[in-house]
C-alpha cells in the first residue's frame, strides 16, 4: 500500500495543477474577450447614435419643411384671395 500513497499524491497534484493552470486560463480569456467587447462597442455605438440623430435630425427637417410650405401656401392663398377680392371691388365700384 505504500507504493500507492506517492501515485495518488502525484495524480492528486498533477490534477490540483492542471485545474489552477485551467482556471488562470479561462479568467484571463475572459478578461481579454471583455476588453475586446468593450473596444467594439465603443467602435459600434457612436455609429448607431449618429444613425439616431441622424435620422431624428431628417425627420425634423422634413417636419419644418413641411411646416414652410404649409405656410407658403397659406401666404400664397392668402394674396391671391386679396387680390382676387380687390379686382372685384373695383369692378363692382365701376
Amino acid at each position: 500500500m505504500d507504493d500507492d500513497k506517492p501515485i495518488t499524491e502525484q495524480a492528486m497534484q498533477t490534477i490540483t495543477s492542471a485545474v489552477d493552470v485551467t482556471k488562470d486560463a479561462a479568467v484571463t480569456a475572459a478578461k481579454k474577450v471583455k476588453k475586446a467587447a468593450k473596444k467594439v462597442a465603443k467602435k459600434v455605438a457612436p455609429k448607431k447614435a449618429s444613425k439616431k440623430k441622424a435620422k431624428k435630425a431628417a425627420k425634423k427637417s422634413s417636419k419644418k419643411a413641411a411646416k414652410k410650405s404649409v405656410k407658403k401656401t397659406a401666404k400664397k392663398a392668402a394674396k391671391k384671395t386679396a387680390k382676387k377680392a380687390a379686382k372685384k371691388k373695383k369692378k363692382a365700384k365701376r
